[in-house]
């Protein structure tokens, strides 16, 4: 039987509004980085570079939240829209900002949009294509980051250089209007009022839950980027609150893959967490130990992307494939991909390499990824897949969270003199490699299709 295609005719307005949505949050995700220098230093902000990662990232946990309950209560509609309103005034008050401390104020404003739009989408999509459509789907909203992946860093650069660094922000307002008008009449067709069994008390723990999270967020990373007493009660602090937080936000067993729906979202989180850890430092080592060029350290980013969406087209083409088979060969192929990257930091070892690899890195994290959504939406009633998608993305950002940090740690004491800065990234190459393994061994939880009905914690 044929594949459904993801621009069939009677989804073709909804999966264009889609994937233009998603693709505005990714380019600006990746524009931030290459206007930012600029940035700080026309606001006298070098003090505070890193955070507005950190703001946006904060916000992102709080916004999937009640992006997810809003979901499930009163559905899509007013958390997708509400969240592109929000989104489009952060981009305004960051582009207008007169200080640096009013630019990270509208970087946290547009975290907290970004967030209820990425599960409001999940939730659209859930009540909008047929099962056997969302593959097909899912490798279009992968598809969305390849082109910002791939022009997102030379366009901002030119537009920071002629224009301003403003317009990065500023320019993106009249293209996410587009995308409400193409995603209108879907919206006016997904259910409104979901009956729910959360009540206000479990909504506002919640809330506080993953304020907790983004608090540990913030203190933990804080503290990685130091080498004192100060920085590890920092971390040891952020840790403590960052776990107890993850509790309330994550069903129960999802740290141990317990078969079901805690196995769907532990996966998202370990599939995250080895390959972005292993990215974060990837430009660094090219730059540091063989002397490329930040455009050419870039370069394995962006073959990244591309194997992504590669890998992404190629599962969508498979709709009847056990979807836990493209889990673990995307975690298979990850982790062999991590692991090859010792090559580059091996005394004689060859930077160009790192090119292909990670292309062949971001081919699994293509096949699982989209994979890991769709069955999600498989184990999830529809009165839960708001809160479901919320945990899922939120494990993606909490585990990426603890990963770059620790790699950042490791950094920081190769810039101190500690140990040599190829050892500590082939530390974390060799132990992204085997969380990724982890993964591939652990993947047959996920094998069952049947719909898990576990509602997270504070759904009762």
């Amino acid at each position: 039987m044929t594949a459904p295609a993801a621009f069939d005719r009677q989804w073709r307005a909804t999966t264009l509004g889609m994937v233009l949505v998603m693709s505005l949050i990714a380019f600006e995700a990746m524009a931030v980085a290459t206007a930012l220098p600029t940035t700080v230093a026309e606001l006298d902000g070098l003090a505070y570079y890193g955070w507005p990662f950190t703001a946006f990232l904060v916000a992102n946990i709080l916004g999937m939240v009640t992006g997810g309950t809003l979901g499930d209560r009163i559905g899509p509609r007013l958390p997708l829209l509400g969240g592109l309103t929000i989104f489009t005034g952060g981009l305004l008050l960051a582009g207008l900002a007169p200080t640096m401390l009013v630019f990270i104020a509208g970087r946290t404003v547009q975290g907290f949009g970004s967030g209820l739009v990425i599960v409001a989408l999940y939730v659209v999509l859930g009540a909008v294509y047929p099962d056997r459509a969302r593959p097909a789907i899912f490798a279009a909203l992968a598809a969305a980051w390849v082109i910002p992946a791939l022009l997102g860093p030379p366009i901002a650069g030119a537009i920071t250089e002629h224009l301003s660094w403003r317009w990065v922000f500023l320019g993106l307002p009249p293209f996410i209007l587009a995308g409400v008008l193409l995603l209108l009449p879907a919206l006016r067709r997904t259910p409104g009022a979901t009956p729910s069994n959360e009540q206000g008390g479990g909504s506002l723990r919640r809330t506080g839950a993953a304020l907790g999270a983004g608090a540990g967020i913030a203190t933990l990373l804080y503290g990685a980027g130091r080498l004192d007493l100060l920085g590890l009660a920092a971390v040891l602090a952020g840790a403590a609150v960052l776990g107890l937080s993850a509790r309330r936000l994550l069903p129960p067993g999802t740290a141990l893959l317990r078969r079901g729906l805690p196995a769907v979202i532990g996966a998202r989180g370990l599939l995250a967490g080895s390959f972005f850890a292993v990215d974060a430092v990837l430009p660094l080592t090219l730059t540091t130990v063989h002397g490329y060029s930040p455009t050419a350290a870039g370069i394995p980013l962006m073959a990244g992307a591309v194997g992504w969406s590669t890998g992404s087209w190629v599962q969508g083409r498979y709709p009847d494939l056990p979807r836990f088979v493209f889990v673990r060969t995307g975690f298979t192929v990850l982790a062999a991909g991590c692991l090859a990257m010792l090559v580059i930091v091996v005394p004689g070892g060859a930077g160009w390499v790192a090119y292909p690899i990670w292309f062949i890195a971001g081919l699994g994290m293509g096949l699982a990824m989209p994979s890991v959504g769709v069955l999600l939406l498989e184990k999830s009633p529809p009165e839960q897949r708001g809160a479901n998608s919320a945990a899922m993305q939120i494990a993606d950002v909490m585990t990426s969270a603890l990963t770059i940090g620790a790699a950042g740690a490791l950094v920081a004491a190769a810039e101190r003199g500690l140990l040599p800065l190829p050892v500590a990234v082939g530390v974390v190459n060799v132990a992204m490699a085997l969380l990724a393994a982890t993964g591939a061994v652990l993947a047959g939880r996920l094998r069952s299709a049947a719909r898990t009905v576990e509602p997270l914690p504070l759904a009762a």
